[in-house]
């Protein structure tokens, strides 16, 4: 099958799915923004066309979108419909010099909180505004006064349109939840029923009005007559906003599908495109739409063509039966827009900022659209997830707590800066006096006005009798503060140091394995118990043996960043499998035990640099009769080139491998297919890992990250 046919058979379906949800969503937002019904089917169709050709995202439809309604509702009432068009027009223009500048990545800069937020805001706008004309009544301009009269318009006398708009909000709300797979959208199955029973109701409701030629209807753009600082204002607004949605839209329709990812300049260039010629042609500002790009992908597209043919129907259906759309009533319209509106505040999205503490800022964001303007709401906004980001930046966690009779514990968590002092020394002030306190530091960030006040008053309590011990946990600030360091260099997780380096950064000598074991149990242990308990609950089931030597400088999990249950390992001095029937049994029962019991897909023998056990072998150093001397013997290597260490390492490798397929049941399960067998080799100067070539014996690097 052709690739032209494939496609046909995938995208076709599926435009015409986007075009049935496209018709009544366009007409709404037509209305709801003010605009003539015909402006939003030419968006419609520039959208998907001009977009759908030259947009960055494949799989992403463009049309008029409920998010620009608000903007839209008062650059009409501002400038009238001719000159909000040439606004559109210019916002395109805007638009695409974003994306040839390759600003596409910027726009995404803006706090989500915010930009959800924003569209919070405007989905109560419509949805307020939408609920009068549903009704029967008509909609004030500002969301307050609509708020205020809404009580008054629910208990006054209701017609027929408020019946239709009713069952119109049922059908939308119950269809997907009665019906769970259908090729019919909800929107369309409400609209055409509605207008079906208005037809039979016979009641004079108002009803779509579009022109009778719709070519001669177009409405062209005209310079509006305004100052220039009000039409820039409104440019940019349209331009920016219509940008952040099409670009999130982007974003997140890449997350539903596993084909090409989106071109974000590109995308802005597409997008910048269709607004400039949907402006000029009459049009509503064009956005990438989330509803209709989700519907795409849920019906099976594959490529842009699916876009640009639901904007080829939607412009043969306003030709050829504008008469059909003619008969949808108006209050149909409005409810689909007081749900889509209401569809815009997600609970889920608010749930993710409550938990991210990032609510006030979507709240806020909110508010300020709905009851003064889109502009003040994002930068009300803005202001509250700056006035945030500072806040966290000087939040920190102290707690207090007395482990044992004149012992104390005090963890302080977060970034420690200087306008915490006066709650440290308040902290520090209420421990009693000749204590034993550990302070165990958990920090993002130490300035120096907060040191100072840890370390006077370590100072002092020490000078009173009291003893103080600092540890630091993954960070070294207050070591190298103490040191005149602080803020210089890299700092690296106390997990990846050794026992001696961390106990250097404690400034204390103990028991290296009860000092480890205790920082193990106090800061690892929490985060790997659920782990830990359901593999001692379910078993291990690793995924492969890995065989490699005892040297105390390698280490296995962190070499291959596994974790419990990962590998299952054997380590012995020069990485060794003796062969089968030599008289060791040690790595056989291991062996055995990882293929036929665990059922392991891989064995890896892994070597490293430096290695003592293969210079042993090399210059004969192994005392005979001594238990590393007969150990040694089972290596069996014959080395290419005595004098290449590395290569010598490399060869033992080889040699352990041939001596691995000598156990039968290394023989049976790799002639099944059920087990790959594989030598590598670790450089610990470059700390990275390289796969022996099992032919020639060179080594090649596993990851394609370039050495350091």
């Amino acid at each position: 099958m052709s690739d032209l046919t494939q496609s046909l058979r995938r995208d076709l379906p599926a435009s015409i799915v986007v075009f049935l949800i496209a018709i009544p969503l366009s007409l709404g937002i037509a209305a709801a923004s003010g605009a003539p019904l015909l402006a939003g089917l030419v968006a419609a169709v520039v959208g998907g066309i001009v977009a759908g050709a030259l947009g960055g995202s494949v799989l992403q439809v463009s049309g008029p979108a409920a998010g620009l309604t608000v903007i839209v509702a008062g650059a009409v009432s501002e400038f009238g419909f001719a000159g909000t068009a040439a606004i559109v027009a210019m916002a395109g223009l805007v638009q695409i010099v974003l994306g040839v500048s390759r600003l596409g990545r910027a726009a995404l800069a803006l706090s989500p909180a915010v930009v959800h937020g924003m569209l919070a805001g405007i989905g109560l706008t419509i949805a307020l505004s939408q609920i009068h004309v549903m009704l029967g009544g008509a909609a004030q301009s500002a969301a307050w006064q609509n708020l205020i009269d809404l009580p008054q318009q629910i208990v006054s006398h209701h017609g027929t349109s408020a019946l239709l708009g009713v069952l119109t909000v049922a059908i939308l709300i119950l269809w997907p939840r009665l019906v769970r797979f259908s090729l019919l959208p909800p929107a369309l199955v409400a609209v055409a029923s509605m207008t079906v029973l208005a037809m039979f109701i016979g009641d004079g409701v108002a009803r779509v009005d579009l022109p009778d030629d719709p070519l001669a209807g177009m409405i062209r753009p005209v310079w509006p007559d305004a100052p220039i600082r009000s039409i820039f204002v409104a440019v940019m607004t349209i331009a920016l906003v219509a940008s952040v949605e099409s670009l999130l839209s982007a974003v997140a329709v890449d997350r539903l599908h596993n084909g090409p990812r989106a071109n974000l300049n590109r995308e802005l260039v597409g997008q910048g495109a269709a607004n400039t010629l949907s402006g000029l042609l009459g049009g509503l500002p064009v956005t990438g739409v989330i509803v209709r790009s989700s519907t795409n992908v849920a019906a099976g597209a594959k490529t842009r063509a699916s876009a640009i043919l639901h904007g080829v129907w939607i412009a043969a259906f306003v030709l050829l039966f504008a008469n059909v759309l003619e008969a949808i009533p108006m209050a149909v319209l409005a409810a689909v827009l007081i749900v889509v509106g209401i569809r815009l505040v997600s609970l889920a999205q608010i749930r993710t900022y409550a938990r991210h503490r990032e609510l006030p800022t979507y709240v806020v964001t909110a508010l300020g659209v709905l009851f003064v303007d889109l502009l003040t709401g994002v930068a009300l906004g803005m202001v509250t997830a700056a006035l945030m980001i500072l806040w966290r930046l000087t939040r920190s966690e102290i707690h207090r707590t007395e482990t044992a009779p004149g012992k104390w514990l005090v963890t302080i968590t977060g970034t420690l800066a200087f306008v915490e002092s006066a709650r440290l020394t308040r902290e520090f002030g209420e421990l009693p006096p000749e204590a034993d306190v550990d302070v165990e530091l958990h920090l993002d960030y130490l300035d120096h006005g907060a040191f100072e006040t840890i370390r006077e008053w370590k100072e002092g309590y020490e000078r009173a009798g009291g003893h103080v011990q600092i540890r630091e946990v993954h960070d070294s600030w207050f070591h190298q503060a103490t040191s005149g360091r602080l803020g210089s260099g890299k700092r690296s997780p106390r997990v990846l140091g050794s026992w001696s380096r961390w106990q250097d950064m404690d400034q204390q000598r103990r028991d290296a394995m009860a000092i480890g074991i205790a920082e193990f149990e106090r800061t690892v242990a929490p985060l790997v118990r659920p782990h830990l308990a359901t593999l001692a609950r379910e078993g291990q089931r690793p995924q492969q043996l890995f065989i490699t030597c005892a040297d105390s400088r390698l280490v296995p999990n962190m070499i291959t960043a596994s974790g419990p249950g990962d590998l299952f390992c054997v380590r012995n001095v020069g990485n060794i499998v003796p062969a089968h029937g030599t008289g060791d049994s040690s790595v056989g029962a291991a062996i055995e035990y990882a293929v036929d019991v665990l059922g392991v897909g891989t064995i890896t023998v892994c070597g490293h640099s430096g290695c003592g056990a293969v210079r042993a072998l090399m210059n004969g150093a192994a005392r005979p009769g001594s238990a590393l001397g007969e150990w040694l013997e089972h290596s069996h290597v014959g080395f290419t080139d005595v004098t290449d260490e590395e290569r010598c390492c490399t060869d033992n490798v080889l040699k352990q491998l041939a001596n691995l397929r000598t156990y039968p049941t290394v023989q049976d399960a790799e002639a099944a297919g059920r087990l790959r067998i594989t030598g590598m080799f670790f450089d610990l100067a470059e700390a990275r890992m390289y796969e022996i070539d099992p032919l020639l014996g060179d080594a090649r690097p596993v990851s394609t990250i370039p050495a350091a």
